[in-house]
């Protein structure tokens, strides 16, 4: 007795391979989305399913990175070991510091960097050798002028990496020791073009000009998303803008003092009524009212209701031209700054309490710690009470040669200076430089 094979009863397609890879996509992406609707649920219960969730949303993150990881290693895999890139002569010993600190074996040192066994052993056996030609050698000493300073503008970059050479500077400079933007770009050994903060508030007729904090006012709305973006492969190629796949923030800046003066985090996207009663918050929480309002011609700002609460308290509201580039660019460089500083530097929490604090220690650093270069690099809050700014008052002089008779110094010449780094309720994106006499 012969079997018959099983058949199915359902017929495929003749032409599902040409779709199938279509399908994987559209597949991960129903399912990622499912899984922050879970997140974001789970974000609402007690306190032992925000932590298994806080884990689920780890555990995806570093399978991202690894998976990211591969698809790179894999590609340097293709080449022939002779022809990769050479590790540096630092970067040799770091790999080898990692070594020692993971307890790897030389088959697993040279699996994950690449390299042959025999690489690793060359460079284990090289690796008290002296000299310029050593094979393997440590950061450069610091105990001479260019390499010492040269050393603390590395850290600092490492430490804190989204710092531009020029906001290095600025940073050095409130702490006490002063190098300009040029140098700092030459120790870094690298060229950098930093994106300039101020660019004049452009609006169609006579431009807005703010001769001092609270005169003038810039508001928009920005979305923030809980995930890595809000793409999929689907028709409209986007995941709905509202929570939880991402949040809304109504930021305000000063014009005069570029101070973070308020911000508010909504679920979806908010009515002009809404954004009103952001502002009345702001205003009665500032104490002040400004002259103008900047905004663009979104429907929040663009009607009746908005351009009513304005009359009412005497405001005038402007208005960006469309299409034209500058027209409202303080609010959105601000924007740009709070998203490459803040929010791409985080896990986006769900938890609309959580999302508050972590916008209320940026602001906190913004307003107080980060220099601005429109001011000269004094910090909004300097600008905005008053204040003598930091990068102003006698600084170290680490060059015991340097005639300093016009110059008032902090201590004596020739100092030997170290970095000390603090942060924001342990918040390392948000760091706070400090620089004192080394013992």
């Amino acid at each position: 007795m012969t079997r018959k094979r099983a058949r199915s009863s359902i017929s495929l397609s003749r032409n599902w391979r040409k779709t199938v890879r279509s399908g994987v996509l559209h597949a991960i992406s129903l399912a990622s989305t499912a899984m922050t609707a879970a997140w974001s649920r789970a974000s609402e219960r007690g306190a032992r399913a925000r932590h298994q969730a806080e884990i689920d949303r780890l555990r995806a993150e570093v399978g991202h990175l690894e998976e990211e990881m591969a698809i790179k290693d894999a590609r340097w895999k293709r080449h022939s070991p002779r022809k990769r890139p050479h590790y540096g002569p630092i970067d040799r010993m770091r790999i080898l510091q990692l070594r020692a600190s993971r307890g790897w074996t030389i088959a697993q040192v040279a699996e994950r960097f690449l390299v042959t066994e025999d690489t690793i052993q060359n460079w284990m056996r090289r690796v008290d050798e002296e000299g310029e030609s050593a094979l393997v050698r440590l950061e450069e000493p610091v105990n001479k002028y260019p390499d010492f300073v040269a050393y603390l503008v590395k850290r600092l970059k490492v430490l804190c990496p989204t710092l531009g050479k020029v906001r290095i500077a600025n940073v050095l400079a409130r702490a006490g020791l002063h190098l300009s933007a040029t140098t700092v770009g030459r120790m870094l050994k690298r060229e950098e073009s930093p994106v300039a903060d101020e660019v004049e508030t452009v609006t169609p007729g006579r431009r807005v000009r703010a001769k001092k904090p609270n005169q003038v006012w810039h508001v928009d709305l920005t979305v923030v998303p809980t995930g890595g973006g809000l793409w999929t492969p689907w028709f409209p190629f986007t995941r709905v803008q509202c929570w939880p796949f991402c949040w809304w923030v109504a930021v305000v800046v000063d014009h005069a003092s570029r101070r973070f003066v308020g911000f508010a985090v909504f679920k979806k996207r908010p009515t002009s009524r809404e954004v009103c009663s952001f502002l009345g918050r702001v205003i009665r929480a500032v104490g002040a009212q400004p002259k103008h309002i900047i905004s663009d011609k979104g429907k929040e700002f663009w009607c009746k209701q908005y351009k009513g609460w304005c009359r009412r308290r005497k405001i005038r509201p402007r208005y960006g031209a469309i299409g034209k580039h500058g027209s409202i660019t303080i609010v959105e460089r601000f924007i740009r700054s709070m998203k490459t500083e803040c929010a791409r530097q985080i896990v986006v929490p769900f938890r609309l309490d959580r999302m508050r604090k972590e916008l209320v220690r940026y602001a906190i650093w913004y307003d107080e710690h980060r220099p601005h270069m429109a001011p000269g690099g004094r910090t909004p809050i300097e600008v905005y009470d008053g204040l003598k700014p930091a990068n102003e008052k006698p600084g170290f002089e680490t060059r015991s040669r340097w005639p300093s008779r016009w110059v008032k110094t902090k201590g004596k010449r020739g100092a030997k200076l170290e970095l000390v780094l603090n942060y924001v309720e342990g918040r390392e994106h948000l760091p706070l430089v400090g620089i004192r006499s080394a013992a």
